[in-house]
């Protein structure tokens, strides 16, 4: 992934919290069948192996499984928010004229060699993990256990899991960084405008904090 220097976010700590945050990643391989993609729900296990590790299950019938036995390398593409943003929103178009349109997004690309499962244990422990995940802010929890012990056998052999023991991350957040204080306060007071079609008030959030850790 192209990263210019002042996009560019390396810490760890920052790129595993990111992943936790947006964990629908995206599966991106090139093997016998020739490019697939598949967008999974992942699992990141910041403290185990050398970058962490992570784990989601596919569909057996989706035909992409097959082509991770023996891959050496894959990618997992998760994505955060992002927004459009006008030239017409920096302080400096109106003395220079010189600025154009652009997007402001969030990104981490984590690679690894994938690991097929098809062990119940695995396969259960996933599923619990991934569900307690999701439906613990809930005020009364789904839980596995909810399912009869048949429809559930079925389920975990309707599946097959994935294990990525992760090599490299990168996270490329670009928040306006290149631009100078005045204009990136604009970009903030556009994207918070309640009446412009762009309005992404997450997106401004995260413009203001990179504006202060650039300051930092």
């Amino acid at each position: 992934m192209y990263i210019p220097a002042s996009f560019r976010e390396a810490r760890s700590e920052i790129l595993h919290a990111f992943m936790q945050a947006h964990p629908l990643g995206l599966l991106i391989t090139h093997g016998p069948s020739g490019l697939q993609a598949s967008p999974l729900p992942f699992l990141l296990y910041p403290d185990e192996g050398e970058c962490g590790v992570l784990r989601a299950h596919l569909a057996r019938a989706n035909p992409h499984w097959q082509d991770l036995q023996g891959l050496l390398e894959c990618l997992v593409v998760f994505q955060g928010p992002q927004a459009y943003v006008t030239p017409s929103w920096y302080p400096s178009k109106a003395e220079t004229h010189r600025a154009v349109p652009t997007w402001n997004y969030t990104a981490v690309h984590a690679w690894g060699r994938p690991e097929v499962t098809e062990d119940a244990a695995w396969l259960l422990r996933q599923l619990k993990d991934l569900t307690e995940q999701h439906e613990q802010r809930r005020p009364e929890p789904w839980a596995l256990r909810d399912l009869p012990d048949d429809y559930l056998a079925g389920q975990l052999k309707a599946i097959i899991g994935i294990e990525i023991p992760l090599q490299r991350i990168e996270g490329k957040f670009k928040l306006s960084q290149n631009r100078n204080a005045a204009d990136r306060a604009g970009v903030t007071r556009g994207l918070r405008d309640g009446q412009d079609p762009h309005r992404n008030e997450a997106v401004a959030d995260l413009v203001e904090y990179a504006g202060i850790s650039k300051q930092l």
